[in-house]
């Protein structure tokens, strides 16, 4: 996130107005979402997350694309 220079806001505008772009089934820890939106300045951001089975949603990767 630091090295594409993203900030907690643009992750929140990504999934607020994005879509799942991959759902990947095939792993032990649980399914995990690719969630494609636009951050604040427009650009293109992916981000690689899953549901705990608290119902809170964990982030495990966020890019530019």
């Amino acid at each position: 996130m630091a090295a594409d220079e993203l900030e907690f806001g643009d992750v929140k505008k990504a999934i607020a107005t994005g879509r799942i772009r991959r759902k990947f089934t095939r792993v032990p820890r649980g399914v995990r979402y690719e969630i494609v939106g636009r951050a604040v300045d427009g650009r293109e951001i992916g981000i690689i997350c899953r549901i705990k089975s608290t119902g809170k949603l964990l982030f495990i990767t966020v890019y530019a694309l």
